[in-house]
């Protein structure tokens, strides 16, 4: 049971932090609202900590310890580990899920760049459909034909949030575009690091984003008939009010250098509505034969996680375990001087 004064801290993190997730989760149910919040403060602060500070790899660091706390049921005494500790123990709360997303946050720390979109697709995957996989254990569902969708519905918003912050992550040295497609372009991809332009080349790159997210946005919607009821018309609130980021960028013709795609108050009443209406017929229709799509590939670990009986504590993964190792390195190299806290490894 999550303390109620922990609980009230959360929701301001997340009212304050995240506007967009805070608006869609007025639509569920108490029962499954208030654990999201706990875990979505958790998660939001521990990207936070690492996107805001110079020191990326002592702030990933920092979350690996602070994940080992909370599975050893000794959180650190703040309101979002006491809360998501919580929520670990009352849902049984596969660990590799967390872990995905630690990981995916030493890729952000390593500054790491993606060759092909399914690269791009395993990054998502981590940072965003791991998330997703974890709201659906919240709701108790652990069929892998909906976990399957909520990994699609995952991926689609962080191909979104990609989008939008095509300009920002470039003047902070950042490129999340595949590889491939400069290549394809003949456009090299430090040069435009250096001096980021909405060329017609850029701006269908961001086009590209915005498309495979909104199939994936469709792919998504089968899953939503899958969970309980009460919770559809918040989770289609989230599938629209992140699809309207998409909708803004195609009305700037895909320039999201010169300025960052917004949504309003009211457009997100409206999506909220919308998502009220779908839900609601959700009730009626017949399941969708897409819910049995296979899931991408990238994604495909976490289903299987979740899909398990989960385990307490397990192994992490080789991979993780290489990066955190790499990140341990970066942080005493930073310690001792020989490197500043933005620079790349490699």
């Amino acid at each position: 049971m999550i303390a109620p004064a922990d609980m009230e801290a959360c929701r301001e993190a997340i009212r304050h932090g995240s506007l967009s997730f805070y608006a869609a989760s007025k639509l569920l149910p108490s029962s499954v609202r208030d654990p999201a919040l706990a875990l979505y403060a958790f998660c939001r602060l521990a990207d936070d900590a690492v996107d805001l500070q110079s020191a990326k790899a002592d702030a990933v660091l920092r979350l690996r310890d602070r994940l080992d706390l909370v599975y050893a049921g000794r959180p650190r005494d703040a309101a979002a580990d006491r809360a998501f500790a919580a929520v670990v123990e009352e849902f049984q709360m596969p660990r590799a899920l967390p872990d995905a997303l630690l990981e995916g946050l030493a890729w952000d720390a390593s500054w790491r760049q993606y060759r092909t979109m399914s690269d791009l697709h395993a990054y998502s995957a981590r940072v965003a459909s791991a998330v997703g996989v974890m709201m659906a254990v919240l709701m108790r569902v652990r069929d892998p034909n909906a976990l399957a969708r909520a990994c699609d519905l995952g991926v689609a918003m962080q191909l979104t949030n990609i989008a939008r912050d095509i300009g920002e992550d470039a003047r902070e040295g950042r490129l999340y575009l595949p590889l491939d497609w400069f290549a394809q372009a003949g456009l090299n991809p430090k040069a435009f690091l250096a001096d980021p332009r909405p060329t017609k080349a850029i701006r269908g790159m961001v086009r590209r984003l915005v498309m495979e997210a909104n199939r994936l946005y469709f792919r998504s919607e089968a899953g939503i008939g899958a969970l309980p009821h009460s919770a559809r018309p918040g989770i289609f609130g989230a599938r629209f009010i992140y699809a309207g980021i998409g909708q803004r960028l195609t009305a700037m013709d895909y320039d999201s250098i010169s300025a960052r795609a917004r949504t309003g108050k009211l457009q997100k009443i409206g999506w909220l509505g919308v998502s009220m209406l779908r839900s609601g017929v959700t009730m009626v229709m017949p399941r969708s034969a897409v819910i049995y799509a296979p899931p991408l590939p990238e994604v495909a670990f976490l289903v299987d996680a979740a899909a398990e009986t989960p385990v307490r504590a397990p192994a992490r993964s080789d991979a993780l375990v290489d990066v955190l190792s790499l990140l341990e390195q970066r942080r005493r190299a930073e310690r001792e001087g020989l490197i500043g806290g933005s620079a790349r490894l490699g």
